[in-house]
């Protein structure tokens, strides 16, 4: 795919010592740049962070997800030569050749930013409750309506400079993927997505992500869909 030395990944990371120095040094055989916000993880993130050889950028305490991407992003976009961002997440779930693919798009494409889809042919490795949380949420947002996207939460994104240059997350928590699908429609962002395959490993779904987030995201989408009655 060629010189990708214009690309920033951006890493919101929380209590993920035991993958995320594989993790980055995976994706910089890729992606040279890659910046990992450390969102006041208790363990030895950061260590293990600086060893896989990425920017560091700390939170003393933990503010959420959206605040460190939202960190990441205006890190990245300070740095010389920064044309393309990726959001990235840090347990192993995302593969750089779904990114690769993705930035070949904004660099070919009259895009702005490019979306990664769970909901492409065999849906049966994802989690039962992530895919009705999901599909809920498609069905609460107008914005998703409107720009006719299907996986929204998906925290694999790549945009363009004018994307990263207008962004502005508020909403710390899970929220913050709606936030995004909103300004896209907002901005009038040309949006594209693009077939991506998560990969559900033992430590993720040992973590609980799949049920924690899935309710999380559901009772956020139910506040926002309230609040604009």
């Amino acid at each position: 795919m060629g010189d990708q030395r214009d690309v920033w990944l951006v890493v919101p990371v929380y209590n993920e010592a035991p993958v995320i120095a594989d993790v980055v040094r995976e994706a910089r055989k890729t992606f040279p740049n890659v910046v990992c916000v450390d969102d006041g993880s208790r363990d030895r993130s950061a260590e293990q962070i600086r060893l896989g050889g990425a920017h560091l950028v700390r939170h003393p305490v933990n503010l959420g997800q959206g605040a460190a991407i939202q960190t990441g992003i205006e890190y990245a976009r300070s740095q010389a030569g920064a044309q393309y961002f990726v959001t990235f997440d840090a347990d192993g779930q995302h593969q750089v050749k779904d990114v690769e693919r993705m930035v070949d798009r904004l660099r070919h494409e009259p895009l702005d930013i490019v979306l990664g889809t769970r909901f492409h042919g065999d849906i049966e490795h994802i989690p039962f409750i992530k895919r009705l949380v999901l599909k809920t949420v498609v069905l609460l947002s107008p914005a998703l309506r409107k720009l006719k996207l299907t996986d929204a939460h998906n925290g694999l994104r790549t945009f363009n400079r004018t994307v990263a240059d207008g962004i502005n997350i508020t909403l710390n928590g899970m929220g913050h993927a709606s936030q995004i699908v909103e300004m896209v429609a907002r901005e009038n962002w040309r949006v594209a997505e693009e077939p991506v395959t998560i990969l559900y490993t033992e430590y993720s779904m040992a973590k609980g992500q799949s049920l924690i987030n899935g309710v999380n995201i559901l009772f956020d989408s139910l506040l926002r869909t309230n609040a604009r009655r």
